[in-house]
């Protein structure tokens, strides 16, 4: 079909080919299903078009990791433009670790091969009988016999795959966790993870070990010409002084300004700054170190650093993994912490959840409440072995394996008080008790406690509010960080462009025009934001979600930090709860979080009850 108009709504805009490719692998068969203009214009693309989808795909309550359970791959009208950060893709499912909605992006050639299939997104159905790889091209879809990789690291699987069918294709796949069922289990695709959440496990227990893209279908832009002029200066600002620390010192730098403001996570949440931070800083981790892009990347903020005593092993080291593997574990020894990363990647776990199911059982273990002697904060060889046993389902990695929620439940004698979660998500590297907004952001997240889907620590770190004590003002700029993510992660770009808009809204809402022609400004994309959000809201609620879950962990409510920086800090719960209720009624949700019938109307998602 050709986009000579948008005036007929029948039409396919521009930026979409309206359509998304449903495959089946008990039957082994696949379908072809158009998607509704207006369904795309309500939800663009990324985590807000996938979040519809999920609604429209399932039906009440549903197993995870059974055998109906979509799961998703999700482009956006933005791939394939000359926009810089554009190649991204969202993959979303309900998540094994929280029972709630996942959804993660991923930066790679993947989502530009993807996009080229001819399909919007790409829903994942049934289960293969014996392990599978599926090829997905603008022509046909076809299913292989998966037993020559299975077994191994995802980067080994897609090297093999490509090897067999063709360099041209881009493979997104699973490593042992996944096939192991490790409920945090990541999907890799160039070096990159779908992360959190447990994506990886709902591929395993599909037997599903890869799928490979490859396609030649276009689609073209609404106004060529001025989307080219808008992505060079996007290309120019995004290479300026609003990104300078993320190209010149990458998230790694994180660390040593949260030991100095005393909102470093150590020995799992139990000190607020680490005496080994300078041991395990950037400068100390490896001498040789270089940068890298994602594709279609002008900025350029991903450090590499050098594992052993050859140099070798080249090492993505971002904050949350430097902040899990190192401080939260009293782990400061920078062999130890780069192995632990390369080998997280190699079986294809999250480093956040990994890291923080190992400091809990080493609180355990320290408190006498599992008979793991060698399991101590600190310690270089348990958190290597602990992580083996987590990656095999083996001794206690078979509890942890399952996410700290669950190992608390397991293990009990009151290690549920620190059991460092919101909504089964361990929490990434933000001591909530300092940094209080994002406490609050924590306890209402949708996919649990999560830095990428609510922003609210930039509020504590400005001026706007006192981190330690915040006020009325605070929940609704958390609510506007939320909504910028929600944003961008349906666009989708990189969220380290955020400094370089003037306006945020304005500016997603001029480059979404020029893409698809749509006549949106700021107020409509903003709306647009909120639908998004409540969406994943109804979801969770029709999986069960209920007000209790918005909360935090014990620790945070009866324990005062007593060290540095942030001394006294401590979450007060009738405070929150309050906030809470705020935060709900400004989001035009009933008092305790559920969603009046009207609204689904005002938001033209009535569809999801």
């Amino acid at each position: 079909m050709t986009h000579s108009s948008l005036k007929n709504h029948s039409q396919i805009p521009f930026g979409y080919h309206g359509r998304y490719l449903k495959i089946d692998l008990s039957t082994r068969t696949s379908q072809v299903v158009p998607l509704e203009e207006s369904l795309l214009r309500n939800f663009i693309g990324g985590g807000g078009l996938g979040t519809a989808m999920l609604l429209k795909e399932t039906d009440g309550n549903y197993d995870p990791l059974g055998e109906s359970a979509p799961l998703l791959f999700v482009f956006s009208p933005l791939v394939g433009s000359p926009l810089t950060t554009s190649a991204k893709f969202s993959v979303l499912s309900k998540s094994p670790l929280t029972n709630r909605i996942n959804d993660s992006l991923s930066s790679s050639h993947f989502a530009i091969a993807g996009k080229k299939t001819g399909y919007d997104a790409i829903c994942i159905v049934g289960k293969s009988g014996t392990p599978t790889y599926v090829t997905v091209t603008s022509e046909e879809v076809q299913f292989h016999d998966a037993a020559e990789t299975w077994g191994t690291s995802s980067a080994t699987a897609a090297s093999t795959i490509r090897n067999k069918i063709g360099k041209q294709f881009r493979v997104a796949a699973i490593g042992s966790a996944g096939e192991n069922l490790v409920r945090y289990a990541t999907i890799s695709n160039d070096g990159r993870h779908a992360g959190r959440g447990g994506l990886g496990a709902v591929m395993g227990s599909k037997k599903l070990k890869a799928i490979a893209v490859h396609g030649t279908k276009q689609t073209s832009f609404a106004q060529p010409e001025e989307l080219i002029q808008y992505s060079k200066s996007l290309s120019k600002l995004s290479f300026g002084s609003a990104t300078e620390k993320y190209r010149e010192l990458g998230t790694v730098s994180n660390l040593l300004t949260f030991n100095r403001l005393g909102t470093l996570p150590t020995r799992n949440f139990q000190q607020t700054t680490f005496e080994g931070a300078e041991q395990i800083a950037p400068d100390a981790l490896s001498t040789t170190r270089t940068r890298d892009s994602c594709a279609a990347c002008t900025i350029g903020c991903e450090h590499i650093f050098q594992l052993g005593d050859k140099k070798q092993t080249p090492v993505r080291m971002e904050y949350e993994n430097l902040y899990a593997l190192g401080p939260l574990c009293g782990i400061s020894d920078p062999e130890t912490v780069l192995a632990a990363s390369a080998y997280c990647d190699e079986i294809g776990i999250d480093t956040i959840s990994a890291g923080a199911s190992v400091a809990f059982a080493m609180e355990c273990a320290e408190k006498g409440l599992i008979d793991e002697s060698n399991l101590r904060f600190g310690n270089n060889s348990a958190l290597l072995e602990t992580l083996q046993k987590i990656g095999t389902n083996t001794g206690i990695g078979a509890v942890l394996a399952k996410g700290v929620r669950s190992a608390a439940a397991e293990i009990g004698q009151g290690s549920e008080e620190f059991a460092i979660h919101v909504k089964g998500l361990e929490l990434p590297g933000y001591e909530p008790r300092a940094l209080q907004t994002m406490a609050l952001g924590f306890a209402v997240g949708t996919r649990g406690a999560d830095h990428n889907r609510s922003g609210a620590y930039q509020v504590d770190f400005s001026e706007d509010v006192d981190r330690l004590n915040p006020d009325d003002k605070a929940v609704k700029l958390a609510i506007g960080t939320e909504d910028e993510a929600a944003a961008l992660d349906s666009l989708i770009l990189c969220k380290f462009l955020r400094g370089v808009f003037s306006d945020r809204f304005a500016s997603m809402a001029e480059m979404l025009a020029l893409v698809t022609g749509w006549d949106i400004d700021a107020a409509e994309f903003h709306k647009t934001t909120q639908r998004i959000v409540t969406a994943k809201k109804l979801f969770n609620i029709r999986q069960g979600w209920t007000p209790e879950e918005d909360t935090l962990p014990d620790r945070f409510f009866d324990t005062a930090i007593s060290e540095g920086a942030s001394t006294g800090g401590q979450l007060n719960r009738e405070r929150l709860r309050q906030q809470i209720q705020n935060y709900n009624l400004s989001r035009n949700w009933n008092a305790d979080g559920n969603v009046p019938e009207e609204l689904l109307q005002l938001l033209d998602i009535d569809f999801a009850t």
